[in-house]
């Protein structure tokens, strides 16, 4: 029986070895891999801060960009009221034209009889001094040396005394 135990204990020693051996042989492809890993997450790294310095630099102009926006906006808001303070005020101007276009409108309608006996006075007028001018176009001919010419009477008489 003592045999039986030193070729368990045999068998228990080699086993062991083996398992040691393989254990030895994981751990060795563990640490490829982890350095493998480790080195991977050093370019991550740096990889990661370049992305954050670049981040940051764009945050920066976002926030510029967002300023000048809002200053732009806020002038544009001076813009549209100076704009519609013009509306207003040519809606102002078109009420007071047409108050103005009525109220000429309701005195021509009240003047009506006084306007049409001017025009027709302005008519007068125009005919007489039409014949005004035909009778001294009439008057003023020429005339040759046989016609006689013609003296008012009042002349006539001045010339006899």
């Amino acid at each position: 029986m003592e045999i039986i135990l030193y070729l368990s204990v045999a068998i228990i020693a080699i086993a062991f070895l083996v398992l040691v051996i393989y254990l030895s042989k994981t751990l060795s492809s563990l640490q490829v891999t982890l350095t493998s890993v480790s080195k991977t997450l050093d370019g991550l790294e740096k990889q990661l801060d370049g992305v954050t310095k670049e981040t940051t630099v764009l945050l920066h102009k976002t926030n510029a960009l967002a300023e000048d926006i809002q200053k732009k906006s806020e002038s544009l808001n001076h813009v549209v009221g100076a704009v519609k303070e013009v509306g207003d005020s040519v809606r102002t101007f078109n009420g007071s034209i047409q108050n103005i276009s009525s109220s000429v409108s309701q005195q021509l309608e009240s003047n009506k009889e006084k306007v049409a006996q001017a025009i027709s006075w302005g008519n007068v007028i125009l005919e007489l001094r039409e014949k005004y001018k035909q009778r001294k176009q009439a008057s003023s001919q020429t005339y040759t040396a046989e016609d006689p010419i013609p003296v008012p009477s009042k002349k006539r008489e001045r010339a006899r005394s």
